[in-house]
């Protein structure tokens, strides 16, 4: 292109196509609904943990980022509602590449990915998130951590891309809502053209906050 033929572009871009800077951090540019942001690791509604330890997450992700071991659940006094809960959970965020795939693959929607995406680290441990950090408090929102700049709605409509597809893969519920209740949030609304409601072919799929903690897959 020559010395000057990388200034074509701006050139033609001034006066008529010119993008609106926003003074950041103090303003944040519009947030997409389907943004990948920081993980947490959620409760049902009576406060259960969602994590059952299965390590699937770890397994489909493709960064090799997070690290999950599982372990046998009190019968006095479990931690989630099946017999084993995620004892140790970690993601490494210097790896994470925030494709969604760990949200694809929880059978019990236990990982879910928020909106928020400005955080930084002064050091490598604190890009490792342990599961005390990871997981949401005793009200259902994210933790937020000081290297973190939340702002309000960054924990809403949490990976909605995934619960905008149909579980198991069946045809049947494109556009629908199967998800579980959520400590703080109860059954998240749908995006738009999407419905709460289950086909009558198959409504054993449908779970509602009342329902169990099975998954309902």
């Amino acid at each position: 292109m020559g010395y000057l033929g990388g200034f074509k572009i701006p050139i033609l871009q001034m006066g008529r196509k010119q993008r609106v800077t926003v003074p950041y951090p103090e303003q944040k540019a519009p947030i997409a609904l389907r943004r990948h942001g920081r993980h947490v690791l959620n409760k049902y509604e009576d406060g259960m943990e969602k994590c059952i330890g299965c390590e699937l997450c770890a397994g489909v992700c493709p960064a090799r980022c997070i690290y999950v071991r599982g372990a046998d659940n009190s019968i006095d006094e479990p931690v989630s509602p099946g017999e084993r809960f995620g004892f140790i959970y970690e993601i490494n965020y210097l790896r994470c590449i925030h494709c969604d795939l760990c949200v694809e693959a929880c059978p019990t929607e236990a990982i879910t990915e928020t909106k928020l995406f400005e955080f930084s680290f002064t050091s490598r441990q604190d890009a490792i998130y342990t599961k005390d950090e990871l997981l949401v408090d005793d009200e259902g929102r994210p933790q937020h951590l000081p290297w973190e700049d939340w702002r309000p709605g960054e924990d809403e409509h949490t990976s909605a891309w995934m619960r905008a597809t149909a579980p198991s893969g069946s045809a049947a519920y494109e556009g629908r809502v199967a998800w579980s209740g959520e400590l703080g949030y109860g059954v998240r609304e749908p995006e738009r053209g999407q419905d709460h409601e289950d086909p009558e072919q198959e409504p054993v799929a449908h779970v509602d906050a009342s329902h169990s903690h099975d998954g309902g897959h």
